[in-house]
């Protein structure tokens, strides 16, 4: 029997990592906040922001990747994605040699207020890598599928009923495990953003923009709340 969960473990690659409300536009100056929080800056300040702290935090990333999976590839690639229109969005994939790429939407840096959050998002979608999220999902996925089959062919169910319980069941899989993700991820992502000397804490602001999913049975993101919680607690053993 063929599992049918290639195109769920695909989706893996590109699924939505960090992903923001747009924000309305604005000049080309920074723009006061009704919030009181930073103001959204120029998008000749948003780009520069962006190429500091990738200088300064790639190397940091390869770094504690070397140290925690030596048997990795971590030759980061940190990309921008050219399509102007992309919604505010990073993230992780891989490339067929197993290199990891960091996506960032031009919308997504524009709207980060300061090196610190831009640095806090690159440092977290490179220790979704370091954490290996994707053969962790993956096998989740695989897993799922798998026991969603056979007990459907145990229940005597026919085979295209079996093959949809197995794509559900590697759905239910992939997603199982995933909110653990985003919080390992916030932690080491918290170390990675320190170790390149900016202020993790202030980066997690950017989670105050985020939509809150709150604590939804399956969802893909733990409540912000959490988030930046863990990233306030780690912060400070550091």
């Amino acid at each position: 029997m063929r599992l049918p969960f290639a195109a769920v473990l695909g989706s893996l690659l590109l699924s939505a990592c960090v992903a923001v409300q747009p924000a309305p536009d604005s000049s080309p100056e920074a723009a006061p906040t009704s919030s009181g929080g930073p103001a959204r800056v120029s998008g000749a300040t948003a780009s520069a922001n962006f190429q500091t702290a990738v200088r300064r935090v790639e190397p940091v990333a390869e770094a504690i990747c070397r140290q925690q999976a030596p048997n990795l590839n971590c030759d980061f690639l940190i990309r921008v994605d050219p399509n102007r229109n992309a919604p505010p969005n990073a993230f992780q994939s891989l490339d067929r040699s197993g290199r990891p790429i960091l996506t960032f939407t031009q919308s997504l840096i524009a709207e980060a207020r300061n090196q610190d959050e831009i640095a806090f998002v690159i440092g977290h979608e490179s220790a979704h890598h370091i954490e290996q999220h994707i053969a962790r999902q993956r096998q989740s996925a695989a897993t799922g599928a798998l026991v969603g089959g056979l007990i459907a062919s145990v229940a005597g169910a026919n085979s295209a009923t079996v093959n949809e319980v197995s794509r559900i069941s590697a759905g239910v899989g992939a997603r199982r495990f995933s909110k653990d993700h985003e919080l390992e991820a916030d932690a080491l992502g918290t170390v990675i953003t320190a170790r390149a000397g900016f202020n993790p804490v202030r980066g997690a602001a950017f989670f105050t923009r985020i939509p809150d999913p709150g604590d939804r049975f399956l969802g893909t993101h733990p409540p912000n709340a959490a988030r930046i919680d863990i990233v306030r607690r780690t912060a400070a053993g550091l």
